[in-house]
């Protein structure tokens, strides 16, 4: 009551002690609560060294016919190779179990084990150490070990002999059932499917750690039934009828190994797991009463009158124990089990997650195809279809007329010059004419035509030979506005398929298990609450986890904690990328964590059209690719106005989506290229300038096609970075020319077109006059350097802009990060798996 005072109205300690009699109280309560804490938090991290080595102490002492011991060194086997920091508890809980075990097994056990050991070492040595190596070196051990007792015995039977291989056959068998089984006790494979063979290898364990009860009686109750029933209620309640009847035979055939007195128990336990698997739908009510009757009714024909009620006393008990499980525990085995509803949930969130992935890397795809569209049909837009003769069409036959049969006729002057209209007016007739009667001849001309021209069996053949290759030329070009719009057509096609795919693509994938584990235990140790890890990506710079936790309003445990301890045990600097509710009434959160850059560019860009025009032919674009790089670049279309803006960002836009997709540059570049030359019927070309600057070690890989030089300022030094390329869209065989540089912190990257670049004109060393315009800008302001470079060129050439001027600079910095890494004594850092899923 006094203390509940003090708490409540701290003025009147205060008045008695003063404020710091409270403090004192508050300090020693937290202290008390920290004390409780501590060993709670040490058994939850240490709780599956726990269960492993209480197995290994079971499995110790576990015999088969009394004189076979199968058990131990098989499971210290795959405990060596598996989890090799639990091997000295386990080992000794092993050692501890053959102690209490009958026979020899005190001596043979021991030895066995230490043979094991240094074998194992041995092939350390030589790196020869792999677990597929086990079952041999189990059977080895324990053939050695028990020839050796054979042979210093009293005595050496045929019998002794069978006895001895059957018990190293044993140990190798035993060695792959536990290799498949243990795995599931040391790590925690929530997305993890067991096959039908790993489930049976699991309770092949799970009933050869009961044969170590076997023996074991508290008030005549038989400890390993009281063990067996509750598993087969565990999974008579997860997997129904069918798996609860194979838990009961399996495990009643390895404890009557062990006591041949209690054949009679494998019948017992499979009807008793198939009658309690039919009543699943009850859920542990219906499931308890199944075990209660199946097992009450066989104990009636198998034992004695006195023995049923003590059997009835057995499954009493195991059906109180399954009562006060947790359901956590069914859901995390019905998780592994196939065909449960745990399972298929965990399987559906799982694949949902993956398939989000892939249908955005698929979307991206489509993206690309879109975009590929999009330049088809502008190009398609601007051309004419094929028909009619234009005027420029007419023109060419009239000069073809003219340069002609009219060159050497008297009467030229006359026609050309003294009735031009009268003459280009007859000639379009004759024309039309000619278009309606391809086969036209000269008698069927009007009979006005033999004053009009003296020669008009000369002009007729000229205009019929002109129409002939006239037509001849519309069937070509009527192919090519046709493919071009069917291109465009099937390239929005495949967009559209790759779209639709993206709704529904499913894919299946296999996690790191092993890296999960260790990133768990770590965040463990620290007392956070995980809910699930996901390793998405391992690879340097490409790193993303996902890790669902407890979420706490008011605490950033993921920036402040968690993404500082996995930049120290993955090795590079990990971020928050992003943080969702997803269960906001069970308080969890999704949070994405990946690789943070090293390095972050800031970019400024300057421009002016010729003339002072509004619309300019250079294009521009500084963006991310999403994978981890970021892009400068610049492209500078022929000529001047519309026209040439359309090339140069289309061809840039391409080329980013191609990138952006993962497309290597070379590929990219001569792709954009082809669609270039395809797009256009004119001689159009366009520059392409850019930088791919890797925001995690800043190597800059430079794609310049036709494009000018670059320049890097990097202090007082000014680095030129120049290519020999023509430009992309003249000819089908281009060759790529890629400059790789590694840039440092505080350099500056300048791109620009020729229209600042040719701006001294050719009487000028054109690369020295740069350098020097660029080393007399004192700013480091990316904008300040674009703006003052752009007015610099503008005055040298008193005002005039005789060309489009783009300038693109970029700077790059070291990015600081908010937070430092944080280091878990006893982790060591993540070895990252060659093959990354």
């Amino acid at each position: 009551m006094e203390k509940r005072n003090v708490v409540m109205f701290p003025g009147t300690e205060t008045a008695k002690g003063g404020a710091g009699a409270i403090r004192a109280r508050l300090a020693e309560r937290i202290g008390q609560l920290s004390f409780v804490k501590r060993p709670i938090e040490l058994l939850a991290a240490k709780k599956w060294m726990i269960l492993l080595t209480f197995m290994g102490f079971l499995l110790g002492r576990a015999m088969i016919l009394d004189e076979l011991s199968p058990f131990a060194v098989a499971y210290f086997a795959v405990i060596a190779f598996i989890r090799r920091d639990y091997l000295l508890p386990v080992g000794a809980a092993v050692v501890a179990g053959s102690i209490f075990a009958s026979g020899s097994s005190f001596l043979m056990i021991p030895a066995e084990l230490i043979l094991f050991y240094f074998m194992l070492r041995g092939l350390e040595t030589y790196e020869r150490a792999e677990l597929s190596y086990a079952p041999i070196m189990v059977f080895v051990s324990t053939f050695v070990v028990n020839l050796f007792a054979l042979l210093v015995g009293p005595s050496m039977t045929w019998y002794s002999m069978i006895m001895m291989t059957l018990d190293a056959v044993l140990g190798f068998v035993l060695t792959l059932v536990f290799i498949q089984a243990i795995p599931v006790f040391t790590l925690r494979k929530k997305n993890y499917v067991l096959k039908n063979e790993e489930i049976l290898c699991l309770i092949i364990l799970l009933a050869s750690v009961m044969t170590g009860a076997v023996g074991w009686v508290v008030q005549g109750l038989s400890v390993e039934h009281v063990l067996s029933r509750y598993l087969i209620l565990l999974f008579a309640l997860v997997g129904g009828a069918p798996l609860g009847a194979s838990v009961g035979v399996v495990t009643g055939l390895i404890l009557s190994l062990a006591d041949i007195s209690a054949f009679a128990q494998m019948s017992l336990l499979a009807f008793s797991g198939m009658l309690a698997g039919m009543l699943r739908e009850g859920k542990k009510g219906g499931v308890s009463l199944g075990m209660l009757l199946g097992a009450t009714i066989l104990s009636i024909y198998f034992n004695k009158p006195n023995e049923v009620m003590l059997s009835t006393w057995e499954t009493c008990i195991a059906i109180g124990l399954f009562l006060v499980t947790p359901r956590g525990v069914m859901q995390a085995i019905g998780k592994y089990v196939p065909g449960t509803q745990d399972h298929t949930k965990s399987q559906h969130e799982y694949a949902k997650r993956v398939r989000d992935l892939t249908a955005d890397r698929v979307t991206q795809f489509s993206k690309v195809f879109r975009q590929l569209s999009q330049s088809f049909g502008q190009t398609t837009g601007t051309m004419q279809p094929p028909g009619k003769q234009t005027t420029e069409e007419m023109n060419h036959f009239m000069d073809a007329v003219a340069d002609g049969t009219c060159s050497s006729c008297f009467k030229r002057n006359h026609c050309w010059d003294a009735k031009f209209y009268q003459t280009y007016k007859y000639m379009t007739d004759m024309m039309t004419t000619i278009e309606e009667n391809p086969d036209l001849e000269a008698k069927d001309l009007p009979p006005v035509w033999d004053k009009i021209c003296a020669k008009k069996e000369e002009v007729l053949g000229v205009l019929k030979q002109q129409y002939h290759l006239y037509q001849h030329d519309m069937q070509w070009k009527r192919q090519i506005f046709d493919s071009r719009h069917l291109v465009a057509e099937q390239l929005s096609g495949v967009s559209q398929v790759m779209e639709d795919l993206a709704r529904e693509i499913k894919r299946e994938s296999q996690t790191m298990y092993i890296q999960e584990e260790q990133i768990r235990e770590a965040l463990q140790h620290l007392g956070l609450s995980i809910q699930g890890i996901d390793i998405i990506s391992l690879d340097s710079g490409h790193v993303e986890i996902e890790i669902i936790h407890a979420y706490t309003r008011g605490y950033d445990e993921c920036r402040k904690i968690i993404a500082p301890l996995l930049s120290d045990i993955i090795g590079e600097h990990i971020a928050v990328v992003e943080e969702t509710m997803t269960h906001p009434r069970d308080g969890l959160a999704t949070v994405r964590f990946g690789s943070a850059k090293t390095f972050e560019i800031t970019t400024g860009v300057a421009a002016a059209a010729k003339g002072g025009d509004l619309l300019s032919g250079d294009s521009f674009s500084t963006v991310e690719l999403g994978n981890g790089t970021f892009a400068v670049a610049l492209s500078d279309g022929m000529g001047n106005g519309e026209r040439a803006r359309m090339e140069s960002s289309s061809a840039l836009n391409i080329l980013e989506q191609l990138l952006q997709s993962g497309m290597d540059e070379k590929l990219a570049i001569k792709s954009v290229n082809s669609i270039l030359m395809l797009r256009s019927p004119d001689e159009i070309y366009a520059t392409v300038d850019m930088a791919l600057i890797d925001q995690y070690s800043a190597q800059t890989i430079f794609l310049k096609i036709g494009s000018t030089p670059s320049f890097i300022k990097r202090g007082n030094e000014v680095i030129p970075v120049t290519a020999s390329n023509l430009p992309i869209g003249i000819i089908q065989d281009i060759e790529v020319d890629l400059v790789s540089l590694q840039l440092q912190a505080e350099d500056v990257l300048i791109m620009m077109t020729d229209g600042i670049y040719d701006a001294p004109g050719y009487a000028v060393n054109k690369e020295l006059w740069m350098k020097r315009i660029i080393q007399e800008v004192n700013s480091s302001d990316p904008q300040e350097i674009a703006d003052c470079l752009l007015e610099k060129v503008i005055r040298y050439q008193q005002n005039q802009i005789h060309d489009d001027m783009t300038v693109v600079v970029g700077r790059v910095d070291h990015f600081h990060p908010e937070w430092a890494n944080v280091h878990v004594p006893g982790f060591a850092r993540m070895e990252r798996p060659r093959t990354v899923s």
